[in-house]
């Protein structure tokens, strides 16, 4: 299970990255989504990755190593909030640029 994490959080970054690198700005859009998949992802993972266990801590119990974090899971909702609201403000600025220049080039080459 680890290594088809690993190996779909590395596929994830390299295509964010080539996307990222590409001349028109809704493919850097879409690199940059991937990017941050991959981040996110990569944060869940270092949270640990268990199947079937309590999410809380109860009297009984004293080895924390039996429970899952919370921590990362809320880390990983609030950066999804974040990248979809960021997502709809470059997605704004990319039909302003459009509208004014005619293009959709990030570096405002017009071929």
């Amino acid at each position: 299970m680890e290594l088809i994490l690993a190996i779909a959080i590395g596929v994830l970054a390299a295509s964010g990255v080539y996307l990222l690198l590409r001349p028109r700005t809704f493919q850097v859009i879409i690199g940059l989504s991937l990017v941050s998949y991959a981040v996110n992802l990569f944060i869940l993972a270092m949270g640990r990755l268990r199947m079937d266990a309590a999410p809380i801590l109860d009297r009984s119990a004293v080895n924390p190593g039996d429970y899952t974090d919370p921590v990362p899971q809320a880390l990983v909702l609030t950066a999804i909030v974040i990248g979809f609201a960021m997502t709809a403000l470059f997605l704004v600025v990319l039909l302003a640029a459009r509208g004014l220049t005619g293009n959709d080039h990030v570096d405002g080459r017009l071929d």
